[in-house]
């Protein structure tokens, strides 16, 4: 364009003087002057004509390009550079036709850092059909005709959306997330997350999406692998667990004969108020139905030992809520889990620090926090999220919501088999019950970059 300006203007300066010469010459001249504008006229219309020409093509081009890059960065595969060809040709740009070329990559610069991202180039030459009048013959030709080269580049990423897991297998290694059989296993409404690879066999158990970081194999209704790993997102609240003060004394039940009797201040029934941080030193066994009034909300800390519901039931009443803590130190021969038949019913606070936690098991710990019989011995009837970081859960029962809470349950595990009739039920009012749920990014639609 700056040549045929510089062109343009030198064209100018030479008839302006050979006008004013004529201006000086009174004889009749119109015919003449008519002449040497003629040319003027003629380039002045050929840049207003070629520059519209040259508008159109590029925003054209710059669309293609947009168009192009996004796809490329949506798919995300190995087959990206053939999807960014198809846009790109649907507007009327085939690489190696008509003067068009179409270059992609998926390793180009970002601008926040890296070489991950996905740029389209195309280039395109533009013949020229009155502009050669005047002299501008453009850098190409194209058939032999003049022509200028346009160009246009866009560079995208890939774009993520959140999603949010009912169920989380932590483990990276093996198969984190296993289905066996499962015909009756119902996750409807609810996502499910391997942080490794999720395997079900004989049944999707009806998740929505069943994701998986490696590779995702029958689970879900929708099937996605090589998501990215979604960190432990309650790990912090272990900050919040209050000092042990049991000094080294942690009652447990008798195995044997002759093994002492646990306290009363470790055997409960009937009612119990609740509030702030209450501290059980060793096992809880309950030898009656159990209901907690606790209205401002508390937590229950269960220091090396095990909540033994023992065929009864605990139950928050209406109105009040719990956070069961177990806690303690990583010695052998403590179990740190809710055992024994009868039912867990218990809502979990919906505000404050432990804000839609009901049980927790302290990250710290890895000794003693399996559990065999999931959702079934003892059952669970719970509102909010069960935390079980470093467990290997066996999960067979089905979860409801509590008595007394909305709808709402989420699952943290290192790793998960799911069998028979294990099912979640409770879902879509985790809002209400004050949990941010487990959520991970998953790949969504590109987003333009550059």
């Amino acid at each position: 364009m700056a040549e045929l300006a510089e062109l343009l203007t030198r064209y100018a300066q030479n008839c302006a003087r050979k006008i004013a010469r004529l201006a000086r010459d009174k004889r009749a001249n119109v015919a003449m002057m008519f002449g040497l504008m003629l040319p003027v006229l003629v380039g002045g219309l050929g840049m207003g004509m070629e520059s519209a020409y040259w508008y159109v093509d590029q925003r054209q081009m710059q669309n293609a390009s947009d168009a192009a890059a996004i796809a490329a960065s949506s798919d995300g595969t190995s087959n990206y550079a053939t999807v960014a060809s198809s846009v790109a040709s649907s507007y009327g740009y085939v690489n190696g036709a008509n003067g068009a070329t179409v270059t992609s990559t998926n390793a180009a610069p970002c601008p926040a850092g890296g070489n991950t991202c996905y740029k389209v180039s195309i280039t395109y030459k533009q013949q020229l059909y009155l502009l050669p009048i005047v002299g501008f013959t453009g850098d190409t030709t194209v058939g032999g005709k003049a022509a200028q080269t346009l160009k246009s580049a866009s560079t995208a990423t890939i774009g993520t959306t959140p999603r949010n897991y009912c169920l989380l297998a932590l483990n990276t290694i093996g198969t984190a997330l296993l289905g066996n059989g499962v015909p009756n296993a119902n996750f409807a409404g609810c996502n499910t997350m391997s942080n490794a690879s999720a395997t079900c066999h004989g049944h999707s158990m009806g998740a929505d999406y069943g994701d998986a970081h490696i590779t995702d194999s029958g689970c879900g209704v929708i099937q996605e692998s090589g998501i990215p790993i979604v960190p432990d997102p309650y790990a912090v609240l272990a900050s919040n667990i209050p000092a042990n003060t049991c000094g080294g004394s942690y009652p447990q039940e008798p195995n044997h004969h002759g093994d002492p009797a646990l306290p009363a201040s470790n055997s409960w029934s009937g009612a119990k108020a609740l509030a702030g941080n209450v501290q059980v030193c060793g096992d809880l066994q309950l030898t009656g139905d159990v209901t907690i009034n606790a209205p401002a909300g508390a937590v229950l800390v269960i220091e090396n030992g095990q909540l033994d519901t023992n065929g009864h039931t605990i139950q928050t009443a209406n109105g009040s809520a719990v956070t069961i803590v177990f806690s303690g130190t990583n010695a052998a021969g403590y179990t740190h889990a809710p055992t024994g038949g009868g039912t867990l019913d218990i809502q979990a606070p919906s505000s404050g620090v432990w804000s839609g936690v009901a049980l927790y098991q302290d990250p710290a710990i890895t000794n003693g926090v399996d559990i065999s019989a999931a959702g079934n011995s003892p059952t669970w009837d719970i509102t909010g999220l069960v935390y079980l970081p470093h467990s290997n859960v066996t999960f067979s029962g089905a979860v409801n919501k509590s008595s007394n809470g909305s709808s709402c349950f989420a699952m943290v595990v290192a790793d998960i088999t799911i069998n028979g009739t294990g099912a979640i039920f409770t879902h879509g009012g985790c809002g209400a019950a004050g949990l941010n749920m487990p959520t991970g990014q998953v790949p969504g639609r590109g987003v333009l970059v550059l």
